[in-house]
């Protein structure tokens, strides 16, 4: 059982790791040993309720595929059970950042002064660019 929060947690049987072989570094122990862990979440299959469902869904987050389905590769550490605990650590914080509420944005203008400022230096610069263009003789 994956504790998400008081309310929401996800039974063991929803969730499907596969141990696989890690890629890069290692040595001899990567060729032989089986350290890193695919993680499988279907999102629609899921016990989780409908909201939430739909909530994860609309993230726009690259583990979660077309079909509903979060994949998640951990292979950050040499043994296996490491990478099976920060796989579940993973999906629980890709759960929850969906359910955070996002504060809506409050729209600012930009006080006088800092659009005086603005205008002055376009102004100063304005100048400076007349001052490097060649002087006509004889005109």
């Amino acid at each position: 059982m994956l504790k998400i929060s008081n309310r929401l947690s996800i039974p063991e049987n929803e969730i499907k790791c596969e141990a696989i072989r890690a890629q890069g570094a290692g040595g001899q122990n990567v060729n032989k040993v089986s350290s890193a862990i695919h993680l499988r979440f279907d999102i629609q299959n899921s016990s989780l309720p409908d909201v939430y469902k739909e909530k994860i869904l609309a993230l726009n987050d690259q583990r979660i595929s077309k079909d509903g389905i979060i994949v998640i590769k951990a292979q950050r550490f040499r043994s296996q059970e490491k990478n099976k605990e920060d796989a579940l650590n993973r999906l629980k914080s890709l759960i929850l950042k969906s359910l955070a509420k996002q504060k809506k944005r409050k729209p600012t203008r930009p006080s006088k002064n800092a659009k005086k400022k603005r205008l002055d230096y376009k102004k100063k610069h304005g100048k400076l660019k007349n001052l490097r263009q060649k002087v006509g003789f004889g005109e």
